[in-house]
């Protein structure tokens, strides 16, 4: 076990050797992922296992937790959601492996050289788990949201803009 994650590494030389890394990654080191937060507080705890299937397939195996800031797209205020991820990537030279992979393990292409950024897998992982509309779900909706601005039933509708098409249709 590392604590000091590498700032690249041979991903091939780590499976040979079954390398694991464990540690924390501060989310204002991950720049890409900071520009979809409203803040950059917290570190993330990783876990990375390199090693080979049952089937010789090399993957990685990666578990990390971080605690994201972003903004509720209902209250517009930020809320801090308790991400977590586990997955299973497998180590692919070329897309044409892609199709031998097992199920549940999704592909990680890998350069000609074998170098891989592990900081840069981390930030990737914690990217894709993000929600597309973030909702603090100890949120609710202001009353003047909910009361104010309902609309009236449509029995007490006086001016109905389909009216003139309803007697056109009855004229035929």
């Amino acid at each position: 076990m590392s604590v000091t994650l590498p700032e690249s590494v041979d991903a091939w030389r780590m499976v040979s050797a079954r390398r694991s890394f464990t540690g924390t990654l501060p989310v204002a080191a991950m720049s890409r992922l900071c520009g979809m937060l409203a803040g950059n507080e917290g570190a993330a705890q990783y876990a990375l296992d390199f090693g080979r299937d049952e089937f010789g397939t090399a993957y990685l195996q990666l578990h990390v937790e971080a605690p994201l800031t972003l903004t509720c797209q209902r209250t517009l205020e930020p809320f801090v959601l308790p991400l977590e991820v586990d997955g299973r990537l497998g180590l692919i030279r070329s897309e044409r492996e892609e199709a031998a992979l097992p199920p549940g393990c999704e592909p990680l292409l890998v350069d000609e050289d074998g170098k891989l950024n592990l900081a840069d897998v981390i930030e990737d992982e914690l990217l894709l788990a993000l929600p597309l509309v973030p909702v603090n779900p100890d949120s609710s909706l202001p009353p003047e949201v909910t009361d104010a601005g309902s609309p009236e039933p449509a029995s007490e509708r006086t001016d109905n803009p389909f009216a003139v098409l309803r007697e056109l249709k009855h004229n035929d």
